[in-house]
């Protein structure tokens, strides 16, 4: 286990050991009785995924990764696609309601989400191999009038009004409409029927489900007079606050048709220093005495421990093979620019530390004569970072201890500097 982070509880189960350890666990409704059930045999555990895309991204990485833990672990992992839910969209700390997908769509998306898993977790009918269901199975099938008899009764609207993915809509006076206002009494419902139908014991996502996983949590207890239990993720960000997972090009995709092998590992490769440690911990299964030592490198030392972050990491993703391809290339990329004596601008303390605008490094850099011109060349998508078209026109540019190439078209560069 960790020496160098001692446990704030006094665990039994290895699962609630490692999940500490590394990072995963925030918020648990009764840690005591989730470990004594973690200790006693396996304990199948689900997240819900409702299908907006056709891949999922870096964001929800964390709990892809929990899965993946408790599998390896001895427990089971339910995968739930809200093949139901998506129909009505999750409103949670959201201040529009997201766009109505149609079935197919939603079954496409399905199919691509399908293939995040498969290189995460082991599939299969053993009793610790993770399956995928859809709650359409049962959603699709429920009647109206039965769902408010058997299980509308069961919540009071001033609870629902009281939880914070509420209250903060309200208060900003943003519309939420009926149907987003059931998500919550549908997810409640999710948990109970994998608890009828799989014996599901527990229910994990990230801090913005704590409500909803609460709900269920209630609803298992006064139908089927049984303790369930809910954990969470802690909400995940870099270290000089940004949202993980968000780069100058969008969101980091983890299906390689959505965003190559090679930008996924140029991802990885750009974490700030102060992060590599808990990404390692979070984002790899490397053993916790070699991420220790990674972490403790000092100087440029800690780009050894950014490579290694990014080459287990795009393992996970897409295999070993990609992860040494994209190596190789990022080595040669690199090599070739340091050759041609490529134009380097510096950024400011500042900007070290909050990131720089890349309409102002473009002028800097004698990419662009003025901010107008930059922002057109972002716009016509003709400026790239590490060769990732940026589309924002407000995006900034964290660097770490390695230089980043930022390019205006094909032929014209400059590498970007910390002090």
């Amino acid at each position: 286990m960790d020496t160098l982070n001692p446990p704030r509880h006094d665990f039994r189960s290895s699962a609630l050991r490692t999940l500490e350890a590394r990072g995963y666990l925030h918020q648990c409704t009764n840690p005591e009785g989730l470990d004594a059930a973690f200790a006693a045999g396996v304990v199948p555990v689900y997240i819900g995924f409702d299908a907006t895309a056709d891949s999922l991204h870096v964001g929800h990485l964390l709990p892809i990764m929990t899965l993946r833990r408790l599998q390896r672990l001895g427990h089971k992992p339910i995968v739930l696609m809200g093949g139901g839910t998506t129909r009505v969209g999750d409103p949670s700390f959201r201040a529009t309601e997201r766009p109505l997908l149609s079935d197919d769509q939603i079954a496409a998306n399905i199919q691509g989400i399908r293939r995040v898993f498969e290189r995460f977790l082991t599939f299969g009918t053993g009793p610790i191999d993770a399956v995928m269901v859809d709650n359409a199975d049962w959603l699709d099938r429920l009647g109206y009038i039965d769902l408010l008899r058997d299980v509308g009764r069961h919540f009071s609207v001033n609870r629902m009004l009281s939880f914070d993915s509420v209250k903060a809509r309200l208060e900003r006076q943003d519309p939420m409409s009926f149907l987003e206002f059931n998500y919550m009494i549908l997810q409640a419902y999710d948990f109970l029927e994998l608890h009828r139908r799989a014996g599901c014991l527990a229910q994990m996502g990230g801090s913005d489900q704590w409500g909803n996983i609460v709900n269920g949590i209630d609803l298992v207890r006064r139908l089927e007079g049984r303790e369930v239990f809910g954990l969470t993720t802690p909400l995940l960000t870099t270290a000089s606050g940004a949202k993980m997972g968000k780069t100058a090009g969008g969101a980091v995709w983890l299906n390689a048709d959505r965003l190559s092998p090679y930008d996924y590992w140029q991802f990885w490769r750009n974490t700030e220093d102060a992060d590599v440690g808990r990404f390692l911990r979070l984002f790899t299964d490397l053993p916790l005495e070699r991420i220790a030592a990674l972490e403790g490198l000092a100087g440029t030392g800690i780009n050894q421990a950014k490579e290694v972050l990014a080459d287990a990491a795009t393992t996970l993703a897409h295999g070993a093979d990609a992860a040494q391809a994209a190596n190789a290339t990022a080595r040669q990329a690199f090599a070739g620019a340091a050759a041609q004596g490529l134009p380097e601008v510096t950024l400011t303390e500042d900007e070290g530390r909050d990131g720089a605008v890349i309409v102002d490094l473009l002028v800097r850099g004698g990419l662009a004569t003025s901010k107008g011109e930059a922002r057109r060349l972002i716009a016509g998508g003709g400026v790239r970072v590490e060769g990732e078209a940026v589309s924002d026109l407000d995006a900034r540019l964290t660097v770490g201890t390695a230089p980043l190439r930022l390019s205006a078209g094909r032929k014209r560069h400059v590498l970007v500097r910390r002090l």
